[in-house]
Parts: structure tokens; sequence; C-alpha cells
């Protein structure tokens, strides 16, 4: 058996598996250091499973002259709404784990891109979501604090006016 046998992982492709581990890996840093689920590991796994599904699904509509391998799609979409209803928790009128939820739906996405070849998309994608989970966290945290100055502010003017 020759090596490039050995490496031959037909319908995948190694730059594309290298591309799932790597988004995965970027999206599940934020993740892994805010202590959130879904760390570095099972985003790694959830892109990389969605690109696998989509890989199979690319070859098997080619090999066996398939209508629709976009149906494969959906299905992913509906399995992983299952996954990240797994990590929401609901405790008296709070829910937890909504941003949990949708990252890991987008993490599917990020996969069905790489499935569909659109490796460069998937590694821009993947800072894009980084940048909403640490920039909207920060943009919160900044409104939070102008909130509770304004209402400082307010509750000050009014006391004044009551005197």
């Amino acid at each position: 058996m020759d090596t490039q046998s050995l490496l031959d992982i037909t319908p995948f492709n190694w730059p594309a598996i290298f591309t799932a581990l790597a988004c995965g890996t970027i999206i599940g840093i934020e993740r892994q250091l805010r202590g959130k689920p879904a760390g570095i590991r099972t985003s790694a796994l959830i892109i990389l499973g969605t690109y696998i599904f989509m890989a199979c699904s690319i070859y098997v509509s080619q090999e066996a002259n398939m209508s629709d391998p976009s149906r494969i799609i959906g299905q992913v979409i509906t399995g992983i709404g299952f996954l990240g209803a797994g990590v929401m928790l609901s405790k008296g009128r709070s829910v937890y784990g909504v941003t949990s939820a949708a990252t890991i739906w987008t993490l599917a996405a990020v996969g069905v891109c790489i499935g569909i070849g659109q490796l460069g998309s998937a590694f821009k994608l993947s800072f894009v979501v980084v940048v909403i989970l640490f920039g909207v966290d920060l943009f919160e945290d900044y409104s939070q604090h102008l909130g509770r100055h304004m209402q400082s502010r307010y509750s000050n003017w009014r006391n004044r006016d009551d005197e």
C-alpha cells in the first residue's frame, strides 16, 4: 500500500477537514475562555460533522444521480436544533444558554459552507461569529453601565426637584 492511497479520503479532502478544525477552534476558544458550553472540542466536532454529512450527500448525489442533495442541509438544521435545545435551560422566568444554542446552529452553518467548498468564506464567517460573541458582549456591558449612569442622574435630578 503506497502513501498516496493511505492519505486518500475520498469523498472528503484534507484542506476542508483542516478548515473545519481551524474554524471550530477559532469559535471554540471564545466559548472555552468564557466557560460556556460548546468549547473547542465540541465546536470543532460540530463543524467537522456537518462537513462530513455535506460531503457524503454531494458524493452520493453524484454517484447515485439523486436529484436533491440539499435535503441534507435541512436535516442538519433540524438535528442541530435538537442539539442546541439541549444546552438551553429554563429557570423561573429566565432562559439560559440561548446564545450557546445559537452558536451551535451557526457552527453547523460554517460546516455547510465548508461542505459546499467555500473554505475562505467559512474562515471569514468564523471570525464574524467571534466578533459578534465578543463585541456584542462588550456593547451590552457598556450599555448596562450607561443605563445605570443615566438612571442615577435621573434619580438625582428628580430628587432635587422634589426638595
